[in-house]
This record gives structure tokens, C-alpha cells and sequence, in this order.
């Protein structure tokens, strides 16, 4: 199973502190597990976080509730940081984890 490659512009904008610089939370990779059910955008997340350098953001698209809690616990389980989550206007949310090694 391979995954849509998103560009940057195709990426969705978190929602940023206003004194945060844009750059901070700028997801490297964005990974579409819109309509995935668990544990799939977990798998996801964990099949390809390494495409992304050490320091970077994933951001993980996902509207299965389970996943409010599982990607904050599987990067707590992994050592990876949960940077946050941002509603996606009521079709799901976006999850921002900073790979750490």
C-alpha cells in the first residue's frame, strides 16, 4: 500500500501561535489517513516519519476519533514530540508530531 506524496502547497496550514515564525510549524510531510480507521493512521505515521529530517513535522490528516489519543500516545511510546492538533472544520483533524531521532 503506498500513500498519496503531498507538495508543499497541497499541505494544510496549522494554526500557529502569533508569535510562533511560520516556518516552526510547517509540516515536512503530510500523510492523508482521511477515512482510515485505527490502527491505520498510526501505521502510517510510524512506516513514515523517517522520510522526514530529525527536527521536522509530520502532520497526520485523520477523522477517526481514536486518533486524538493515539497520536499523542504513540509518540510518547516512540520518543517522537506531539507538537499539537487542529480541527479540519468538522471533516477530522490534523496531527502535528517533530520527529526527534
Amino acid at each position: 500500500m503506498t500513500s498519496p506524496q503531498y507538495s508543499a502547497a497541497q499541505q494544510p496550514a496549522a494554526q500557529q501561535p502569533a508569535d510562533a515564525p511560520a516556518a516552526a510549524l510547517t509540516p515536512t510531510l503530510t500523510i492523508d489517513a482521511l477515512g482510515r480507521k485505527c490502527p491505520i493512521p498510526i501505521i502510517m505515521l510510524a512506516e513514515r516519519i523517517r522520510e522526514v529530517p530529525v527536527g521536522r513535522l509530520v502532520a497526520v490528516l485523520a477523522d477517526d476519533p481514536a486518533t486524538q489519543s493515539d497520536v499523542p500516545a504513540w509518540c510518547m511510546l516512540k520518543s517522537q514530540e506531539f507538537v499539537g492538533a487542529t480541527e479540519l472544520s468538522g471533516q477530522g483533524w490534523t496531527f502535528l508530531a517533530r520527529r526527534s531521532y
